[in-house]
C-alpha cells in the first residue's frame, strides 16, 4: 500500500447512499456526513463548524449544503462557506470503488495556518465566536499567546483611525495577567484581550500613517522638543513624523519612552490619565510583540496627545486652591531635590505616616512631604509606589454611599499612579516624575470620595484552612452588593495564610467571566502589578488587594453574555454536544 493510499477507509455501501440520500458513518473516530446530490457523492465532517448542528438534518440544493440551525450554507465540493461566520466543513476526498464509498482520512494540511486565517476573519468582522475558536487551538502550541497577540496589536494600530484606544489597552492588560492565571484560563483572557480589539475597531475607518522625514535626524534631544511643541500647539501630524523619524532613526525603548513620557507629562494629569496610562501600554506591548511593530504602535498614541483635555483648564485644579501653580513651583525645585537625594539613597525608609500624610486635606503639605522624601533619598519609582497605594486606599475605603460612577474617578487616579511607576521603572526621567506630583494631587482631590470613609476590613479570626474562604468568594459575586462582603473574606484569607498568587488567580478567573469592562481590567491589572512591589509589606499588599476585589464585587454580576460565547467556543474544541434531541413521543 502506498503512503497516500493508506489512508483511504471505506465507509458505506453506495447503495446506502442512494437510497437515502444522505447518511452518517462513524470513521476513525470522525463523524461523517455522506451526501449524494444529483450523480456525485460528498463526504463532509458532519459537525456544522459553527455550533456543531449535525449537517446530515441540513438541505441541499444546487451543490449547497444549508444547515438548519443558523443557516450557514457550505459548497459540497470543497466545504467553503458562504458565510463568514460559520467557517468551512472539512471535505474529505472520496472515490466510489466497488460498490462501496471510499474516503481519503489523511491528516489536514498545516491546521495552524487555518485558525491564523479564522483569527484574521474573525478580528475584521468582530465576530467573538471566531475570534474563540481560532484561540483555543493556537495556545495549544503557543502558551504564551505571542503570535495571537502580535495578531491583534497589529490590527488595532492598523484599523481605528483614532489611533491607540480601550481595546488595545484591555488587550495588553490580559496578556500582563496570563502569568497569574490557571493555564486553562489563560486562553480566555487571550479571547478577551482580542475581541476588545476587534470590538474597538469595528465600523471604524483605517488609520493612515504619516511618514518619517526623508532622512531621519539621530538627534534625539532635537527629536524631542519637536514633539513636545507639536503637541503643545495640538499639531498631531507634526508630532506623529517626530516619533516615525525617531523609530526609524534607531531610537531604543529607553529613548522612546523619554519622548512620549515627557510630552504626556508637560501638562497636569491629561485626560484623566489615559493617554499616559495607554503609552505604558504601548510600551508593555512592545516589550511582548517586538520592537518592529514600534513606528506602527507608537505613532497610534499622538491624537491622544494633541487632543488631550488639560487640567490646567479645569476649574477643580484652579479654584479654590490652584493645584497648578503650586505644582509648577514644586516642579522647579525637583532637580535639587533629586541632586539633594542622590548621596542619601540607601539611608531613606518611609515613615510609617508617610501615606496618611499623602491623604490629607492639606494639599501644600503633600507637595513638600514628596520633595522632601526625594530630598531624604527616596527614589522616583519609590515615590511613585507610595503615591500609587495611596490611591488604592482611596478604593479600599470607598463607602458605597456614592454615586456609582465615583468608582471610575478614584480608578483613573490609581492606574494613573501605577502607569507612573511602570514608566519609572523603564526610565527615571525627571519629566515623567511629574507625573507622581500630579497624581498625589488628584488622590488630594478624591478625598471627597471617602467621606465618610469605609474602615480597612478587620480580618478576624483566623481560619485553619484559608483555601475553604478563597472557595465562597465566586458564589458571593454571583450577587449584588457583596462589596464589603468580599473585601472581608479576602482581608481574612491572607491574614489566615492564604497564598496570594492562589488568591490572585481566582480574582483573574472572577474577572473573565464577567462582561468585559475596561476599568475593571484596568483595575485588576494595576493592582496586580502593585501589590508585587509590596512583597515584603503584608497589610499593605492586603489593602491594595482589598481594594481589587471591592472594585471588582462592585461591578458584578453583570449578564456575562461574552462568557457563553467562549463556552461555546469551548466545548466545541473539545467536541462537546451544544444541542439536544428532541425526547421521543
Amino acid at each position: 500500500m502506498t503512503r497516500s493510499e493508506q489512508h483511504w477507509v471505506r465507509a458505506a455501501a453506495l447503495a446506502d447512499i442512494k437510497s437515502n440520500g444522505c447518511t452518517v458513518a462513524q470513521v476513525n473516530g470522525h463523524t461523517l456526513a455522506i451526501v449524494q446530490d444529483e450523480d456525485r457523492i460528498h463526504v463532509i465532517d458532519n459537525r456544522c463548524p459553527h455550533m456543531g448542528f449535525p449537517l446530515d438534518r441540513g438541505s441541499v440544493s444546487d451543490g449547497i449544503l444549508t444547515c438548519h440551525w443558523h443557516h450557514a450554507r457550505f459548497d459540497l465540493c470543497t466545504g467553503g462557506t458562504f458565510d463568514q461566520w460559520a467557517d468551512d466543513v472539512r471535505a474529505y476526498p472520496v472515490e466510489v470503488r466497488d460498490g462501496g464509498v471510499w474516503i481519503d482520512m489523511a491528516p489536514r494540511l498545516n491546521p495552524r495556518q487555518h485558525h491564523l486565517q479564522r483569527l484574521q476573519v474573525g478580528l475584521e468582522r468582530n465576530i467573538p465566536l471566531v475570534i474563540g475558536k481560532a484561540v483555543l487551538p493556537l495556545l495549544e502550541e503557543d502558551t504564551q499567546a505571542v503570535e495571537p497577540f502580535r495578531i491583534g496589536l497589529e490590527f488595532g494600530t492598523r484599523y481605528r483611525r483614532a489611533g491607540w484606544g480601550p481595546g488595545l489597552t484591555i488587550h495588553t492588560c490580559l496578556r500582563n495577567l496570563l502569568s497569574r492565571l490557571d493555564a486553562s484560563d489563560r486562553p480566555r483572557a487571550v479571547y478577551h484581550g482580542l475581541s476588545a480589539v476587534a470590538n474597538d475597531c469595528d465600523g471604524e475607518p483605517p488609520r493612515f500613517a504619516v511618514q518619517p522625514l526623508p532622512t531621519p535626524s539621530a538627534d534625539m534631544g532635537k527629536l524631542k522638543g519637536w514633539f513636545r511643541q507639536f503637541v503643545e500647539v495640538r499639531d498631531a501630524e507634526g508630532a506623529e513624523r517626530c516619533i516615525a523619524s525617531a523609530v526609524r532613526a534607531g531610537a531604543n525603548h529607553r529613548q522612546l519612552a523619554d519622548i512620549l513620557f515627557a510630552a504626556a507629562t508637560d501638562h497636569r494629569f491629561i485626560d484623566i490619565g489615559h493617554p499616559l496610562d495607554f503609552t505604558n501600554k504601548a510600551l508593555e506591548a512592545l516589550d511582548v510583540a517586538g520592537w518592529d511593530c514600534a513606528e506602527a504602535v507608537l505613532t497610534s498614541l499622538v491624537s491622544t496627545y494633541a487632543s488631550a483635555e488639560r487640567m490646567e483648564e479645569a476649574n477643580a485644579w484652579r479654584h479654590p486652591i490652584d493645584l497648578v501653580d503650586l505644582l509648577e513651583a514644586a516642579f522647579e525645585e525637583l532637580p535639587t531635590a533629586l541632586e539633594t537625594g542622590r548621596a542619601r539613597r540607601q539611608a531613606w525608609r518611609a515613615p510609617e505616616t508617610f501615606v496618611g500624610r499623602l491623604l490629607s486635606d492639606d494639599p501644600n503639605a503633600i507637595v513638600e512631604e514628596l520633595l522632601g522624601a526625594l530630598r531624604a533619598g527616596c527614589t522616583a519609582v519609590e515615590l511613585a509606589g507610595l503615591v500609587a497605594y495611596a490611591a488604592a486606599l482611596r478604593i479600599a475605603r470607598f463607602p458605597t454611599s456614592n454615586e456609582f460612577s465615583d468608582w471610575d474617578t478614584a480608578l483613573h487616579t490609581f492606574t494613573f499612579a501605577n502607569a507612573v511607576q511602570q514608566g519609572l521603572l523603564r526610565f527615571e526621567s525627571p519629566e515623567l516624575l511629574r507625573g507622581v506630583f500630579d497624581a498625589a494631587m488628584s488622590v488630594y482631590l478624591d478625598r471627597f470620595l471617602n467621606v465618610p470613609a469605609v474602615r480597612l476590613p478587620d480580618a478576624g479570626e483566623s481560619v485553619a484552612d484559608p483555601q475553604k474562604l478563597l472557595e465562597q468568594l465566586p458564589a458571593m459575586l454571583d450577587e449584588r452588593h457583596q462589596v464589603d462582603e468580599a473585601a472581608r473574606l479576602v482581608a481574612r484569607f491572607l491574614a489566615s495564610g492564604g497564598e496570594p498568587d492562589k488568591l490572585l488567580s481566582v480574582l483573574g478567573r472572577l474577572l473573565l467571566r464577567e462582561d468585559r469592562d475596561f476599568h475593571t481590567i484596568q483595575m485588576l491589572e494595576a493592582a496586580f502589578r502593585q501589590q508585587e512591589r509590596l512583597h515584603g509589606l503584608p497589610t499593605a499588599r492586603m489593602h491594595v488587594l482589598v481594594a481589587a476585589v471591592r472594585y471588582l464585587a462592585a461591578h458584578a454580576p453583570t449578564m456575562r453574555a461574552q462568557e457563553q460565547t467562549w463556552r461555546v467556543a469551548y466545548r466545541l474544541h473539545h467536541g462537546e454536544s451544544l444541542f439536544e434531541a428532541a425526547p421521543a413521543t
